[in-house]
């Protein structure tokens, strides 16, 4: 692969190979060669069927890390997109394809810039270091991705200084937004008992779903908490409801209910759960149930610091943009790298067709994140 290729070049070559989560078919092994080229130490780390990828270069200085994944979502009917999902086309300035911006576009730009700086600064990893922490699981269940190489570093007592996640977080145009902070997330499930029964003697029975409707209409009424400054109010909201076998004579006993907290730091994953008990609780008549939480990230924030500053003013440089920092959307591996990493922060592609048919991102926006991501390494470590 040609040294100094354009972030198109990169693009296409990984859109390309289907890497749906949490096969990697070939993606790391390409910017494994990419970056031992640039001189790179490369760390390939396969934890269960999931292949990630850590590779220094320098080992003193600050350590700047561009994270991201390989892995995309399916990309469902074929035939409904405007070119094949994997062909990695373009059209009329267009590249259309499976991962366009999330994020194999935003992975193409951090190679291509890591390229172009370190070629204007052959002699870098003398003073500091530069990173890359590569996933083939965000998209998935997200236990043997990063949190496994997170740990790995954490054993080797390697920390990252900075860390750039190049998740899509604009809206409208390149540059209009960057992620600064996310809120957590928190998964759950209500169970509600009642009595099965046959339908022609409902006053034998309990119908579960007679009951749930006021029940979630309550809940999700319920002020959790009033958010603040960065991270808007704790939301609720349910995603799935099951009850019964499709039997028209039959009232069910059970219903299921699935649901997810996107919270503020103003809110527990505890607090939530017990304030969601305490409701139920209060029920009247009363009502049986089953509750059980699973925690999928806590909230995060890098309310300021030397990188909020360096991508904010290299964004604006670049694109003409000024960025406007958010905490809202979904959640990302940034939220398991803060922990580790108090200066991350999260600046990539538009975010309107991420996850849908037709996925694409404009060619001009791949260069012009190319050189916002090397304007920020130039920032943060300007020439000697």
């Amino acid at each position: 692969m040609p040294q100094m290729p354009s972030p198109l070049e990169l693009a296409i070559a990984l859109i390309q190979i289907p890497s749906i989560t949490p096969q990697d078919r070939g993606c790391q092994a390409l910017l494994s060669e990419f970056l031992q080229n640039l001189g790179f130490t490369l760390y390939p780390l396969r934890f269960g069927e999931v292949d990630n990828l850590y590779a220094r270069l320098g080992t003193q200085g600050k350590n700047f890390c561009f994270a991201g994944h390989t892995d995309v979502v399916t990309a469902g009917d074929p035939a409904a997109w405007r070119a094949p999902p994997f062909a990695a086309e373009v059209h009329d300035g267009i590249l259309i394809g499976r991962g366009a911006n999330d994020m194999k576009g935003g992975v193409a730009a951090m190679l291509a810039a890591a390229a172009r700086f370190l070629h204007h600064r052959p002699d870098f990893a003398q003073h500091d270091s530069l990173s890359f922490l590569i996933t083939g699981d965000e998209e998935g269940v997200a236990t043997d991705g990063t949190v496994r190489v997170l740990e790995w570093l954490r054993a080797r007592s390697e920390r990252l200084d900075y860390c750039l996640v190049g998740e899509p977080t604009c809206m409208n145009r390149l540059g209009d937004g960057l992620k600064n902070g996310r809120r957590g997330s928190l998964n759950g499930e209500l169970i509600l008992h009642g009595r099965q029964g046959h339908v022609a003697y409902p006053q034998l029975a309990d119908n579960p779903i007679h009951r749930v409707a006021p029940i979630i209409d309550r809940l999700v009424r319920h002020r959790f908490d009033a958010g603040n400054a960065h991270f808007p109010a704790t939301s609720l909201q349910f995603t799935n409801i099951q009850a019964g076998d499709g039997f028209h004579n039959v009232i069910p006993g059970t219903l299921r209910l699935t649901f997810n907290f996107r919270f503020s730091p103003e809110s527990t994953p505890v607090g939530l759960e017990q304030q969601l008990r305490d409701r139920l609780d209060r029920e009247v008549p009363p009502v049986s149930y089953t509750l059980h939480t699973q925690l999928s990230g806590l909230p995060f924030l890098t309310e300021g610091g030397p990188l909020l500053e360096a991508v904010s003013r290299s964004v604006q440089q670049i694109t003409g943009v000024t960025p406007t920092p958010s905490t809202g959307g979904g959640t990302s591996d940034a939220r398991f790298i803060a922990l580790d990493c108090p200066q991350t922060v999260e600046f990539g592609l538009l975010s309107a067709t991420i996850h849908q048919v037709n996925e694409q991102v404009a060619v001009a926006d791949l260069e012009q994140l190319t050189r916002v991501y090397e304007q920020v390494l130039q920032t943060l470590f300007p020439a000697p």
